[in-house]
This record gives C-alpha cells, structure tokens and sequence, in this order.
C-alpha cells in the first residue's frame, strides 16, 4: 500500500507545473484581452481606418450595381470620406425612396482579422512560416466575406420593403441580420476557421513539434530571466496605459465633445460645433494612443525575449537540462567508492 501511494504522489504535478501549463494555455485569452484593448485605442478617432473603408465601400458599391442593377446604390461620402452608400428602391421608406449606409472602423472587418490572426500566432508546435502564410490566407477570406455581408444587405432589405412597402419597419429584417453578423456570426466563422486550419495542420502533435525545432532557429518567448531593469519596463508600461486612460476619460473637455459628437450622429447634423466637437475629440484620441502605443513597445521589451538555438542546434533551455544531467552523472561517478569490498570494510573497521 506504501509503495502504491508513493508512486500516486510522485505523479501529482507540482505548482510550479501546474502554474506553467496554465500560463501556456492561458496566453491566448490574455493575447485577445491586449490585442481588443490595442484594437479600441486604433479605433476611438472616426475614420482610423479610412483607406481600407474606402475600398471596401467603392467595391460594395460596384458590386451591389452589377448584381441588381445600376441604379440600386449610390456612392457618397461620411465625414469626408468616401464610405457611403445609398439604397434605392421604390419600395424604401421615406421620401427620396433610399436608405442610407456608411462602412464604419467596425465594418471594415479589420477587428475580425486581428482576432483570427492572434488566435494563429498565438497557437503552440506551428513554424512561424506556416502561421504567417495561415494568417495572409485567412486575412483575405475574412475580407471577401465581409464584402459579402455587405452587398447582402440590399436584397435583405428589398424582400422585407416588397412585402411591407414604405414603412420604416420593412427594413428591420436588414438590421437584425446586421446585428447578428456583428455579434455571433462572424465569431463564429472566425472560430470555425481556425479550428478548420488547426484540424488540417494536424494540431500540437509531436511530428510538428520536431519539424518546429528543426526548422526554427528563433523565436519570441516569455522572458525566464527577470533583471530590474525587465521589471521598470513593464512598470513603465502600466504608468502610460494609466496616462492613456486618463488622457481620454479623465479629460472633462473631451468627454464634452464626445456627447456633442453622439447627439450630432444621432440627429444626424453637420453642423460646425459637430465638426469642432469632432476634432477635439480625435486629438484627445491621439494623445491617448500615442502614449499607450509608447507604454506597449517598451512593455513589451521587458516581457519578451528573442530565444535562439545554439551551435548544436537546441533550444537554451533543452541545453540547459542536459548540461544538469551531465552534470548530475559527472558527479556520481566522482563520488561512486573505489577499490575492492573487502579492503574498504578493513579500513573502515581500523
């Protein structure tokens, strides 16, 4: 019974084991966490991700005109920028018989491919070659279905007028399959995706581990030797986030502007003070974003490190436990007794 619980005992992970297998599975929500809260400094300015807004509005346009005709959408512009499109159909509510759209930082399906591609490089016994070719591959998917979310809000819209012309609630079916789109839909595609790649890779599994460590001659790695000055630098980091924060949220005349800047969006005004408003509220933004992308570059000094493999070929810490080892032996042999039975027992008993 002893030797029994003995051996049940040894199999028990330590702390140590159970804290490293926690933080090695626990990366990647915490990835997501840092890359949301990078995400939402990018995009507090309106318009932060203009060019790829325009693109996407201009191709929404021409292929909403070739689908269902050339007259069906109009392309306009929203605070200056070319990412408005126009509805048309008789059956619209309203007087000019339209219904009118913009593509937002929200809509430009760039939150959707940050998301995937964290989840890809975050994932453990891919080549770093692989994940990069993985991420272009599916940052390009991401891209084509979002344009086709867009262009299928006219049809959606058009079924919904045609059976309950010029109201305002025929357009409901459009907007509740934009809202779950934007709540459930594309998590999970993006979930499906990357489960569909990890699937086809063949997972964590051992053959990919070697191929890893034969091919990859460095990698990015949480930092396993700690010094002062690591420390200053994460400490660093959290002082500017704080300032970030406060830069936006502790500023009463930014907070100002931007409930001049809901109420403008709201009643859909363009006046001066909305302008005026506006501009206040990107530089506070700016202010905000410039210090927490300060804040991130130096935190993240302190927290990685750059691990490569020395001249045989093997990773520092695999080295590290085999020079132990040798060590271990080394020492056991210089303590290991010499000589006959018989002559150490007689000077023992002299």
């Amino acid at each position: 019974m002893g030797t029994v619980a003995s051996s049940k005992a040894s199999d028990d992970m330590s702390w140590g084991e159970v804290a490293q297998l926690g933080l090695r599975y626990g990366k990647i929500p915490l990835a997501l966490l840092a890359v949301e809260a990078l995400y939402w400094f990018i995009t507090q300015p309106s318009d932060t991700l203009a060019l790829i807004q325009v693109t996407e509005a201009y191709i929404w346009n021409e292929v909403t005109q070739l689908m269902f005709g050339e007259g069906a959408s109009t392309l306009s512009t929203h605070n200056g920028w070319m990412t408005r499109i126009d509805f048309h159909h008789e059956a619209f509510p309203g007087a000019l018989d339209s219904v009118g759209l913009y593509v937002s930082d929200e809509c430009a399906g760039v939150h959707e491919m940050i998301f995937l591609s964290t989840l890809v490089l975050m994932t453990d016994g891919v080549t770093q070659r692989e994940k990069f070719k993985a991420v272009a591959v599916m940052c390009g998917i991401v891209y084509v279905l979002n344009i086709v979310r867009l262009v299928a809000f006219y049809p959606i819209a058009v079924e919904g007028c045609l059976a309950n012309p010029n109201q305002p609630g025929c357009l409901n079916d459009m907007w509740n399959f934009h809202t779950f789109v934007y709540q459930w839909g594309f998590l999970i595609v993006l979930l499906f995706m990357w489960l569909a790649w990890f699937k086809f890779i063949g997972g964590a599994n051992k053959t990919m581990k070697a191929a890893q460590e034969e091919r990859e001659q460095w990698r990015i790695i949480l930092r396993k030797r700690w010094e002062q000055k690591h420390f200053a630098f994460v400490g660093v980091m959290i002082a500017f986030f704080g300032i970030a924060w406060f830069w936006v949220n502790g500023n009463s005349t930014a907070m100002d502007a931007k409930s001049v800047i809901d109420f403008c969006a709201f009643s859909d005004l363009t006046t001066p003070n909305c302008y005026e408003a506006q501009n206040t509220w990107n530089n506070a933004i700016q202010g905000a974003w410039s210090f927490a992308v300060l804040g991130l570059a130096i935190g993240t000094l302190g927290i990685y490190e750059i691990e490569r493999k020395d001249s045989e070929g093997k990773w520092p810490a695999l080295a590290s436990k085999e020079g132990e080892n040798q060590m271990m032996e080394s020492k056991s042999k210089k303590d290991k007794p010499k000589g006959s039975w018989r002559s150490r027992s007689s000077s023992e008993e002299e």
